[in-house]
């Protein structure tokens, strides 16, 4: 309440006093106060406390990245293994692709060869079967051409020929045997 007063007074443009005690006024006392707080702390040794506990807190946050660096040099060295890995399995893949490329040309150009190949032997089969026909038809031609012309013959014979002219004929193939 003495407070409210004196923001009254001092509102009214009165001057008020400023309480001292011992002739100091509030501002050394707090100083003091102050002193002694941090002397007492000086004397319970509480910054070295602060300080090995800071040490103690270093040490660990030291500790920790030493770790992560550890961890760190650890992921590049896997990184570098697994990017010579990816490398390795690239040039295998294009490897693999390559061969199998040959492979399908080699393929191809043997299954060309082989299709030429079965062509020609199908051709030549073809061309055999043909010339075989062929002769057949010929020897088929040739034995009724034959067998016609002995029929005709037969039948000529047989109407211009009698006994008489067998038999001349019969003496003429034995004399011809005899001089022979």
């Amino acid at each position: 309440m003495d407070n409210f007063l004196i923001i009254l007074s001092e509102a009214a443009g009165e001057a008020h006093a400023t309480p001292k005690a011992f002739g100091m006024d509030a501002t050394v006392w707090v100083s003091i106060a102050m002193l002694v707080f941090l002397g007492i702390l000086v004397w319970k040794g509480v910054p070295g406390a602060i300080g090995a506990m800071l040490d103690k807190r270093i040490a660990e946050i030291s500790k920790q990245l030493n770790e992560a660096e550890q961890l760190r040099l650890d992921a590049e060295s896997l990184k570098a293994e697994y990017e010579a890995k990816l490398a390795d399995a690239a040039r295998e893949a294009d490897e693999m692709r390559a061969r199998a490329d040959a492979e399908a040309e080699a393929l191809v150009a043997k299954a060309k060869a082989d299709a030429t190949a079965l062509i020609a032997r199908r051709k030549q089969m073809a061309e055999d079967r043909i010339a075989a026909a062929e002769a057949g038809a010929l020897a088929e031609v040739r034995t009724a051409a034959a067998k016609a012309a002995t029929e005709a013959a037969a039948k000529l014979i047989a109407d211009k020929h009698d006994a008489v002219a067998d038999k001349a004929l019969i003496d003429r193939a034995i004399a011809d045997v005899a001089k022979a």
